[in-house]
C-alpha cells in the first residue's frame, strides 16, 4: 500500500539537520506543509514583523524543496480542519513533525491535533529537534545529554522526495489575511535559510572576534553579536548547526592563537542556555501566565497604570537611553541582552507594571521571539523567579556605561539635540530643562532612585515570608542547570546570589 505522510513545519523551517524531514521522506509520498493559523497570529505575543520574517524564510523554503522535487504546500486555516482536507482528499496515513515548545495557545493546538490523528488512525510522530526533553523528571544529566546531542552528526537532508500529484500548493497570505495590524520595521533582519548562514559565516570569520566585550552595548552590539537569533527562533537554522560550526572555530582559534577563545566559548554558553531556558518552558508550561514562585503572584497590580505602559511602550518614559533602546527595537526588531534586561527592568521595578502587561509588548517588537527563552526571562528580569537575585538595572547609569558619548541616544533621540553631553543622560539636572522637558521631551516618568528602592524593599520583603525558602528550593532543583563532572563549565546553578552577567544574556 502507498504511505502518505505529512510533514508539518512549524518552527523548524530549514531542510538541513531536519529529523522530521528525514522521518516522512520514509514514505512513498510526502506533502511538505505550513499551515498559516490566522487564530495563532492573533494571539497577543504575535506581530506582523515576525510574519514577515517568516513569509521569506518560507518563500526560500518552497524553492528549496520544489529543487528536491516537492514543493512546500501552504494553507491558511485551522490546523486541525486543514489537515483533515488533505487526509480526506490524498490518503494521508502519517503525520510527521518536530516537537514545539511555544505559547499556551500552540499546546492547546497540538492536543487537538493529537486528538484528531488518534480519532482518523494517523500516525503522528513528534521529534525533538534541540535538547529540550519532553516529560523531563528533573534535571541531572540533562547537561551532558545536550552536549552529546550537539556532537551528534547533523541530519542530511534527503536528495529527492515524492510529490502528491496534482495538490495545489497554495499562496503565502498577506499579514492582512491574518488579522496583522500594519507593523513597519524598516530594519527587520531578512528571513531565509541563506541570510541565516551568511550572518553566522561572517560572525564567525570577523565579527565576532570582539563579541565578548562588545555585546552589552547595542552600539557595537549590533554589529558584534551574531544576529542569528530570528533563525534560531524560526528554524531556518539548527542550534546543533550553530554550536558545531563555533566549536570547528574554536578547534582553529586554539590552534592559531588568534584571540578568539574567549567571545567563542562566550557565545557557546549563550547557545547552551537558549536550550537551557527552552526547558524550563517545556517542564512548566505556566510561565508563561503565572509568577514561576507564587508568592509573587499578587506582588503588582494586575490592571497597569496605563499612562506609564503607553509611555514606556513609545519610549517616552523621559529616560533617554531606555527610551532610545525602545525606539530602536521598534525600528528593527532586534536589540542586545542586556538593553532587554534594562527595559524590562525599568519595566517591572521603577514603573512597578506587572510582566503579563509588559513582556506582550515586547514579544511583538522581537523578531527572534521564541517563548522559551522569552517568558522565563521577562520573569527573571521582573524578579518573580525566586531562584535569581533581584536585578535593578539603572537606566541613567546603564545609558553613561554603555552610550557614554550619546551617539546612540541622540540618533533615537533627536529631541535631546540641545542637551549638552554631561546632561545627556539626565536632562532633567540641566539648566535648560524648562524650556525641554514637558514640551519637547517628556518629564521622567518616576524618580528613578526613589522608586528603584521602594521596588526593591518590595520585592525583598516577599522573600522574608514564611514558605518562601522551601517552594525557592524545590524550583531550583526543579528547574536549575547542574554543574556535573564531565561537563562543560558553562552550565552553571542558578544561585539565589548575585550571579555574574553571564548567566543572563542570550545575545545570540
Amino acid at each position: 500500500m502507498t504511505t502518505t505522510a505529512i510533514l508539518w513545519f512549524k518552527r523548524d523551517l530549514r531542510m538541513a539537520d531536519n529529523a522530521a524531514l528525514a522521518e516522512a521522506a520514509r514514505a512513498d509520498r510526502v506533502i511538505p506543509l505550513y499551515i498559516a493559523e490566522p487564530e495563532l497570529w492573533r494571539q497577543p505575543d504575535a506581530s506582523g514583523r515576525q510574519w514577515a520574517f517568516v513569509a521569506e524564510c518560507l518563500g526560500e523554503l518552497r524553492a528549496a524543496l520544489g529543487r528536491r522535487g516537492a514543493p512546500l504546500v501552504v494553507r491558511v486555516g485551522d490546523a486541525v480542519a486543514e489537515l483533515e482536507a488533505l487526509w480526506a482528499g490524498h490518503g494521508v496515513t502519517r503525520l510527521v513533525s518536530h516537537e514545539e515548545t511555544g505559547n499556551g495557545w500552540t499546546f492547546a493546538r497540538d492536543r487537538r491535533v493529537a486528538a484528531w490523528a488518534a480519532a482518523h488512525g494517523v500516525d503522528w510522530r513528534e521529534l525533538p529537534q534541540s535538547a529540550v526533553v519532553r516529560r523531563l523528571k528533573g534535571r541531572d544529566g540533562w547537561s551532558a545529554r545536550r552536549e552529546r546531542l550537539m556532537r551528534a552528526p547533523v541530519v542530511l537532508a534527503p536528495s529527492a522526495l515524492t510529490p502528491v500529484p496534482g495538490i495545489e500548493l497554495g499562496g503565502l497570505p498577506s499579514p492582512g489575511d491574518l488579522g496583522l495590524a500594519p507593523d513597519a520595521c524598516p530594519a527587520r533582519q531578512e528571513g531565509g535559510r541563506k541570510a541565516g548562514l551568511a550572518l553566522l559565516d561572517s560572525f564567525l570569520a570577523e565579527r565576532g572576534r570582539s563579541y565578548r566585550k562588545d555585546m552589552s552595548t547595542p552600539i557595537a552590539g549590533e554589529r558584534a553579536c551574531s544576529r542569528v537569533s530570528p533563525h534560531l527562533a524560526w528554524g531556518t537554522l539548527s542550534v546543533r548547526e550553530a554550536a558545531q560550526a563555533n566549536r570547528q572555530r574554536a578547534e582553529r582559534a586554539k590552534a592559531d592563537g588568534d584571540g578568539w577563545s574567549g567571545s567563542l566559548s562566550s557565545h557557546a554558553a549563550r547557545l547552551a542556555w537558549r536550550d537551557h531556558f527552552i526547558q524550563k518552558l517545556e517542564d512548566a508550561p505556566a510561565i508563561e501566565t503565572r509568577c514561576l514562585h507564587s508568592a509573587y503572584e499578587d506582588l503588582r497590580p494586575r490592571a497597569p497604570d496605563a499612562a506609564r505602559l503607553a509611555a514606556w511602550e513609545r519610549g517616552e518614559t523621559g529616560f533617554p537611553f531606555a527610551d532610545a533602546c525602545m525606539r530602536y527595537l521598534a525600528h528593527g526588531g532586534w536589540l542586545n541582552f542586556r538593553m532587554r534586561s534594562m527595559l524590562m527592568s525599568l519595566a517591572s521595578y521603577h514603573l512597578w507594571l506587572d510582566w503579563r502587561a509588559t513582556g506582550p509588548h515586547l514579544a511583538r517588537m522581537f523578531t527572534d521571539y521564541e517563548p522559551g527563552i522569552h517568558w522565563p526571562q521577562v520573569q527573571m528580569q521582573s524578579g518573580t523567579t525566586g531562584m535569581n537575585t533581584i536585578r535593578i538595572y539603572n537606566p541613567v547609569k546603564q545609558g553613561r556605561d554603555q552610550d557614554p558619548t550619546g551617539v546612540f541616544t541622540r540618533r533615537w533621540v533627536p529631541e535631546l539635540g540641545d542637551v549638552p553631553d554631561a546632561h545627556l543622560h539626565a536632562p532633567w539636572a540641566w539648566d535648560g530643562a524648562p524650556r525641554l522637558l514637558g514640551r519637547k521631551y517628556p518629564e521622567p516618568i518616576v524618580d528613578v532612585a526613589h522608586a528603584g528602592k521602594v521596588a526593591r524593599e518590595k520585592v525583598w520583603a516577599v522573600r522574608k515570608g514564611a514558605g518562601f525558602r522551601d517552594e525557592a528550593a524545590r524550583l531550583v532543583e526543579r528547574h536549575a542547570s547542574r554543574k556535573e563532572p564531565g561537563v562543560p563549565s558553562r552550565y552553571r546553578r542558578d544561585r539565589n546570589t548575585a550571579p555574574d552577567d553571564r548567566q543572563l544574556r542570550l545575545d545570540l
